[in-house]
């Protein structure tokens, strides 16, 4: 049997491997980092890590992973339920709420598991999901796990949201889920207005904080904060893998009832592994520091403006951001490959995105700044971007 499918699968590669578009993954032999070293030997500055705070070669954080290795072992080999929950798990989740302003946290392995487990327990065939265009693959995957109605508005339109939200009134309950920041173009959800919407209609509003998280408001306390909103989202999920550290883990944070109940009914939290407490004791550090000072927002929202500025008046097509991702925009798909290689030649590190990852027509480059940056790796880039624009056709 395999051998039917063996074929069918060589072929699948080939087509892939003709149209230019085969996805190779770069080997880093290094620590995450501003610069990093390629098992080429090559070193290059990295552009596409979601390391926004530039935490995750961070001394204090290897530190807090090393201590928790003495005192609470390498792995927890069972699940929270059964004897997967240290002091160490407690306090983290309550550090998590208290960042947010929440009433309790709970952690998962990763925020795809967070998405895919928060639904289910909670919606029934009788209630309503009311979801943005654009939200990420993990809150996709999420609401079709669960037997709840389905409802879409285009992305950030909330003219459409409140269309979708008359639509579902005669469901039980409602929920309105979106991402903080949406990963692939960089702009923010018009959280005031779709929380005001949520009130008009009585729905629940759920957020997903993963890329804007330690990234937007000034003390990186997300979309909440950025529109001072604090209190009045009643879900927020986020990761530890991203501007938190850079390592694994995800979390739901959100009202004291939803969040009991997801642990006595979600089934990733229920059936995955709990956190190995490094990993957790270096989250508690991380939002230690994050409590005790945002120079690293500071530092991270001057980086992105000042390469913003200068590559708009570069001229290329950019999509508009309030958030550390910069969408430049190529459209073709096999010229954002050959720019994303001849980039890597130059000694930036970044990729291009086509479809499935972005509709149609809409291949970009991706560029994620962050506080680990500095000046002089933004000019480097820049200079960069400029010289193969310019061989490419991309920019005059």
């Amino acid at each position: 049997m395999y051998g039917k499918i063996k074929d069918h699968l060589q072929k699948e590669l080939a087509a892939i491997q003709e149209a230019g578009l085969f996805k190779h993954e770069r080997i880093i032999v290094s620590p995450q980092q501003a610069e990093i070293k390629l098992d080429s030997g090559q070193t290059v500055l990295n552009f596409c890590a979601n390391n926004y705070l530039g935490l995750s070669n961070h001394p204090a954080l290897i530190q807090a992973a090393k201590e928790a290795l003495d005192t609470h072992g390498y792995g927890m080999s069972s699940v929270r339920f059964i004897c997967g929950t240290t002091d160490l798990h407690k306090t983290l989740e309550r550090k998590i709420a208290e960042f947010f302003g929440t009433d309790d946290t709970i952690l998962y392995a990763a925020c795809f598991d967070a998405n895919g487990g928060v639904f289910e327990p909670l919606l029934g065939e009788e209630d309503a999901i009311i979801s943005d265009s654009l939200n990420h693959a993990s809150i996709i995957d999420g609401v079709r796990l669960c037997k709840a109605k389905r409802f879409r508005y285009q992305n950030a339109d909330v003219k459409d949201l409140e269309a979708q939200l008359i639509a579902a009134q005669d469901c039980r309950f409602r929920i309105v889920v979106t991402d903080g920041v949406f990963s692939m173009d960089g702009n923010v959800a018009p959280m005031d207005k779709i929380v005001e919407l949520c009130k008009k209609y009585d729905a629940l509003v759920m957020v997903d904080e993963c890329h804007s998280a330690g990234v937007v408001g000034e003390t990186g306390r997300g979309v909440t904060e950025l529109f001072n909103i604090r209190g009045e989202v009643d879900i927020i999920t986020g990761t530890l893998g991203k501007a938190f550290g850079g390592a694994i883990g995800g979390f739901t944070t959100g009202k004291k009832e939803i969040i009991e109940i997801l642990r006595q009914r979600s089934r990733p939290y229920l059936f995955s592994n709990s956190l190995p407490p490094n990993v957790v004791n270096a989250g508690i550090k991380m939002f230690d520091m994050m409590s005790e000072t945002h120079e690293l927002q500071d530092k991270l929202h001057d980086n992105t403006e000042y390469f913003m500025s200068k590559m708009t008046a570069a001229g290329f097509d950019i999509k508009p951001t309030k958030s550390a991702i910069c969408a430049i925009m190529l459209y073709d798909a096999k010229l954002s490959q050959v720019m994303a290689s001849r980039l890597l030649e130059e000694g930036i590190y970044v990729i291009g995105f086509y479809y499935p990852v972005v509709p149609k027509g809409l291949a970009r480059i991706r560029v994620q700044l962050s506080a680990g940056h500095e000046r002089k790796h933004l000019d480097k880039a820049i200079n960069a971007f400029i010289k193969v624009g310019k061989e490419l056709g991309v920019i005059k």
